[in-house]
């Protein structure tokens, strides 16, 4: 008995030892734990400090959050500025790109992850489904239950939230977790703001250093397809879009017509002809200023042509105004998923595309000077004409007559006749050419048949890629009445416009020729022959209903050497 207490009064102080030594070693874990967890703080707060491109900042945000809370899954949603508790980024971290493009298109902001828009004040779940505000997951969405979210504040705004799901080992986020997360919020909107001040500082200079090229190349005497593509190519490069497209105003219909496009997509509206009505870049002019789009696939705005946006998702168009008024307009795009544009990444656009269409203003005075210069020439050439080699003609005519008399020999006399009637269509001729010189560009209506065919001609260049040939011949400008050179030039446009969108030719040649009391105006390209798509057929159908109205036809036929030959003929009155 004596010895039995003596052994368990032995025993006593070592039992007690032993706790004191694991509470102590306790402890020690959890301030070397603590002090592990403050050093990897630092850390992330150092490298997410280091980085000075935003998009990169942003990820670095997500992927140090995952580590500090030991979660498997991180996102950080970016508050729209446009839309009130919406989120225009959704950045993931954990989850595969396969499943990412499985689930569908990336939160907006509803549920759970609204909940953090509208109350920016840290929240911890231990069962999210449970939360009056979930949603539920979509398909193809991995399972989640521990949540911890916290908002990201730069300054007195609220930039974003930082979404935590599923800490490792089945655990509960802790409220350790939270402090440590919303200390990494603090240090990511510091970084956040410097981020964005040195984005906007090199987003200024990359502007100004293309507003610089443009003037520079319009002053080394750059044409005008040459400028429209630097300006497409800059603001594509700035602001990281994937299409850009250029249209400009129609004088005749006051429709858009596509001058320029480059990128995913481009040759799906080159050669287009937009309505300003149920289209996005007429909303752009409606508006006068840039209107933006989360995805123009499905924006209402963009009824007009809707498949052509396939693939893209974030717009914005910007109408290019001057003095005088609206231009045109800029548009660009970026594929599906990515970060929609803010109204600060396209303040600059606006002014940008206002100079742009200063410079083609200014293109346009420099090109009205050299057609000014060219007409006071051509007026020289029409009145040496017309005073020397017609006269001269004339009298060589005269004479050739009052010989005829004097000639007895049947064939001799035909001869003679036959060179007089040719020096009467010659004179004819001079004079069709002579009226040609001395017409003045007095609006469309003003204009000689052979000037509207070259201006078409040349504006088709852009979309087509490469100048067709361009024949002419006859009494083009005297022999053809304004409707139906109207007509003619229409027909031309669309037909120009058709071998822009479908024949994927190389090279193409206009003829216009005037004889036999009638007009033909073909156009040959060597692309990929007819289609049996309706839109074409449906384009050939209007140039055929103009052709009837006429009096005339139309024929669609293999090329002689490929591709196809489109023949307008119609009538001309006599006289």
């Amino acid at each position: 008995m004596g010895e039995g207490s003596e052994e368990r009064g032995q025993q006593l102080p070592r039992l007690r030892l032993d706790e004191l030594l694991d509470e102590l070693q306790a402890r020690i874990d959890e301030v070397r734990g603590t002090r592990d967890r403050v050093h990897g703080l630092l850390q992330a707060v150092l490298s997410v400090g280091r980085e000075l491109d935003l998009a990169h900042v942003l990820r670095r945000i997500v992927e140090a959050a995952v580590v500090l809370v030991d979660a498997e899954y991180g996102a950080l949603g970016v508050i729209s500025r446009e839309e009130e508790h919406r989120l225009s980024q959704f950045i993931p971290v954990g989850i595969e790109e396969e499943r990412v493009a499985a689930i569908g298109p990336l939160p907006a902001g509803h549920g759970l992850l609204g909940e953090l828009i509208r109350h920016p004040e840290p929240l911890r779940l231990a069962e999210l489904s449970e939360h009056r505000a979930s949603y539920g997951f979509p398909p193809n969405h991995p399972p989640m239950h521990s949540f911890l979210g916290v908002p990201i504040r730069v300054r007195e705004e609220v930039f974003g939230n930082l979404y935590l799901t599923q800490k490792r080992g089945g655990r509960e986020f802790d409220t350790e977790d939270e402090t440590v997360l919303a200390t990494l919020a603090v240090a990511a909107g510091v970084a956040i703001e410097n981020a964005r001040l040195y984005e906007e500082t090199r987003s200024r200079q990359r502007w100004q250093e293309a507003n610089a090229g443009i003037v520079g190349s319009l002053l080394s005497g750059t044409d005008e397809s040459g400028v429209l593509e630097l300006i497409v190519g800059h603001a594509r490069r700035i602001l990281g879009a994937d299409l850009g497209v250029l249209l400009l105003s129609d004088a005749d219909s006051g429709e858009l017509r596509v001058a320029l496009a480059s990128g995913s997509g481009a040759e799906e509206h080159r050669g287009q002809v937009v309505p300003r009505e149920d289209s996005f870049a007429g909303a752009a002019v409606a508006a006068g200023e840039p209107v933006i789009s989360a995805d123009i696939g499905r924006d209402p705005r963009a009824a007009a042509g809707a498949g052509r946006w396939a693939g893209l998702g974030p717009a914005v168009a910007v109408p290019m105004g001057t003095s005088g008024g609206t231009r045109g307009v800029l548009l660009l795009a970026r594929a599906e998923r990515e970060p929609a544009f803010t109204a600060e990444q396209t303040a600059p656009l606006l002014t940008f595309a206002g100079q742009a269409a200063l410079a083609l203003e200014l293109a346009d005075r420099r090109r009205a000077a050299e057609q000014l210069t060219l007409l006071a020439d051509r007026d020289r050439i029409a009145r040496d004409l017309h005073d020397l080699a017609i006269q001269r003609l004339f009298a060589t005519g005269m004479t050739l007559q009052s010989t005829l008399r004097f000639v007895d020999h049947p064939q001799a006399a035909e001869r003679l006749t036959r060179a007089v009637d040719d020096l009467d269509q010659t004179i004819k001729i001079i004079r069709s050419t002579i009226f040609g010189l001395r017409v003045r560009e007095a609006g469309p209506g003003g204009q000689g048949l052979r000037v509207r065919v070259a201006r078409a001609v040349e504006e088709a260049v852009p979309g087509l890629g490469f100048t067709p040939a361009l024949r002419m011949e006859g009494l083009v400008d005297t022999d053809v009445p304004p409707a139906v050179a109207d007509h003619a030039v229409a027909v031309l446009r669309e037909a120009l416009s058709n071998v822009a969108r479908h024949a994927r030719a190389g090279s193409a040649e206009v003829a216009v020729l005037v004889a036999g009391g009638a007009l033909t105006l073909a156009v040959t390209d060597d692309g990929v022959g007819l289609p049996s798509a309706a839109g074409r057929r449906s384009g050939l159908r209007n140039l055929a209903e103009r052709a009837a109205e006429l009096g005339g036809t139309l024929t669609a036929a293999p090329g002689p050497s490929g591709g196809t030959r489109l023949e307008w003929r119609v009538p001309l009155p006599p006289g």
